[in-house]
């Protein structure tokens, strides 16, 4: 079981679903030979380097080694959770996820209530074609009716119970949902926004989980978010997170900005990869969910007292994401000016350009330490080092953090005392070595110290590998030998892997790559057997199934050899 859904069910749904028609309704393919083609989504690249294959049902890139099924798209691509790819792969073939008794009733109080805001969201988008000034609004900040669509906005009208007169039957989930307030000593509820612009807030799976409201003119609050509910948790969302994905991923980075109008205004001029926080700091959880997406951050801030300190906490909270592969930058903005202002003056061309001047985190970190320390002398140096220290530690051990340990030293003109350049964890142990794969040479000469042995057993654990390769890659051929092809020493290492994937075959005549290895997810194995299920059995040849056939033949006819001798050594071994 994965999570709690039920094995057969995710079997079943994979046996629905069509890898190449959920990945071609998000990136583009390209009919190639037997496969599919196109631009990896996932790194950048010109030449198409990203494949999928409709009969194995699962998708490779053979630049990044991004691969997977139709639910690990999901979960990459749309930033998912495995169950929450589950439940809209379901929901595109017209199937039900069976749920616990506590997960179906969770499921059963949120439903009703992302099927309430979006009936508010349409509300209020009709609402907005009859709102003059609301309208006289957007376009004199420049937007089209085309980007307006594009966020779902609209207008909450004035008064107290527009909203609830024109969704009736449902003022208990408008109450849950935020989008009522209470009346005070049992009185009747009423309307948390009136008379705003109304920006639809949604989750990774693009459902309305809140709203923000910006007042037409001077009153204050100026902008209004939802209030915390069972859907809606403002430091862990981001703004136009859902809208911006795609021209994200092609671009390797996203650009953090503070409003929802500097989102959209961006958007309007092209600039399609920003996101906003919703009223909080940038946190940890935000450039978590951001480095799901893309390697790249780059948090955009007024360059003012204020925008600096938010800079500082958003360096603080991203320097723990900063695995290696990671990056992130600061860009500063001239005072007086906002993403929203510099777009309408100079257009993306002129952002573009301002972009360039962009801090790297590491040049961001030494100018925020430096600020209270006079570096000018070698006391001063010192100091800003060991207040440095501890804040790199926070940096994941990796060639990223090694590198900016070596540009701040630079910087600051001191060694840090934290040189991993010779550290004893980068010398691969023997462990490592007899995983990677030894020479014949040192396996020959193992082998006759221990009477042959441990030579057969790695011959038997590159056949039971090899073997592994051919059934992932084509599930069908199992079906096609004889069952007491099957019989070897089960001992060896990796067989009990080997016999569950030649039974979930022989259980399943049609399964798929991309099914059989879901019934691996979660499991310490599934990592390599992916890794397997990308290799080539044989070097430069492309298998048919009838030739994959003849291969796992053999591997099964050498391993029931080689148990043969394992056991005659064995004999030998234990005789008088």
């Amino acid at each position: 079981m994965a999570g709690k859904i039920p094995q057969h069910f995710i079997d079943e749904l994979l046996a629905r679903v069509d890898v190449v028609e959920v990945i071609d309704a998000r990136v583009t393919l390209k009919k190639t030979g037997r496969d599919h083609m196109a631009c990896c989504p996932f790194h950048n690249e010109k030449t198409p380097s990203f494949s999928v294959s409709q009969p194995k049902q699962f998708y490779h890139c053979f630049g990044c080694g991004a691969n997977g099924n139709a639910i690990g798209f999901l979960m990459e691509y749309e930033n998912m959770h495995f169950v929450d790819a589950v439940e809209a792969l379901a929901e595109s073939v017209g199937m039900d996820v069976p749920r616990d008794e506590q997960s179906a009733k969770a499921r059963d109080e949120t439903r009703p209530l992302y099927a309430t805001l979006e009936k508010v969201t349409l509300f209020y988008q009709q609402s907005l074609r009859d709102a003059p000034a609301a309208i006289d609004y957007l376009k004199r900040r420049g937007l089209s009716g085309e980007t307006a669509l594009k966020f779902g906005i609209g207008y909450a009208p004035d008064g107290w119970d527009a909203l609830q007169s024109s969704v009736t039957g449902e003022e208990e989930q408008l109450l849950a949902t935020g989008m009522l307030i209470a009346g005070k000593d049992g009185g009747r509820p009423y309307q948390r926004f009136r008379d705003r612009v109304m920006f639809p807030i949604r989750d990774r799976r693009g459902r309305v989980i809140a709203f923000g409201g910006r007042v037409l003119g001077d009153a204050e609050p100026k902008y209004l978010n939802s209030p915390e509910t069972p859907l809606f948790h403002k430091g862990r969302e981001l703004y136009g997170l859902f809208e911006a994905r795609r021209s994200a991923q092609e671009s390797g980075s996203v650009i953090v900005v503070e409003g929802y109008m500097d989102v959209v205004a961006l958007a309007q001029h092209g600039v399609e990869n920003a996101v906003a926080t919703l009223g909080t700091a940038a946190n940890r959880e935000h450039s978590e969910a951001l480095y799901r997406v893309v390697p790249n951050i780059v948090f955009c801030f007024d360059g003012d007292r204020a925008g600096r300190a938010a800079a500082a906490r958003a360096l603080l909270a991203t320097l723990p994401c900063l695995q290696d592969g990671h990056d992130a930058h600061f860009l500063f903005l001239p005072d007086g000016e906002d993403p929203d202002s510099i777009v309408e003056a100079r257009g993306a061309e002129g952002f573009h350009a301002l972009l360039e001047a962009r801090v790297p985190i590491v040049e961001f970190l030494y100018e925020h330490l430096a600020s209270e320390i006079d570096t000018s002398g070698i006391g001063g140096k010192a100091q800003l080092a060991e207040r440095a220290r501890p804040v790199l530690a926070t940096i994941p051990r990796g060639v990223y953090r090694t590198l900016a340990v070596r540009r701040f030293e630079e910087i600051v003109g001191v060694p840090m005392g934290m040189d991993e350049r010779a550290s004893p964890a980068r010398v691969p142990s023997s462990r490592a070595r007899d995983v990677a794969g030894e020479s014949a040479r040192d396996g020959y000469a193992r082998a006759r110290n221990t009477g042959g042995a441990t030579h057969i057993d790695d011959i038997g654990r590159k056949q039971i590998v090899r073997a592994m390769m051919l059934i992932l890659q084509h599930p069908i051929v199992v079906g096609m030998l004889p069952v007491e092809s099957f019989e070897f020493d089960d001992t060896l290492p990796g067989a009990d892997v080997l016999l569950e994937l030649v039974a979930h075959c022989e259980m399943a005549p049609e399964i798929t790559t991309g099914r059989l290895l879901e019934r691996f997810r979660g499991r310490a194995c599934h990592t390599r057997l992916t890794e397997l299920a990308r290799s080539s059995p044989v070097a430069g040849l492309e298998l048919e199934d009838a030739g994959a056939a003849d291969e796992l033949a053999d591997c099964f006819a050498k391993l029931a050899r080689f148990s043969a001798r394992r056991k005659h050594l064995a004999a030998i071994k234990g005789s008088p």
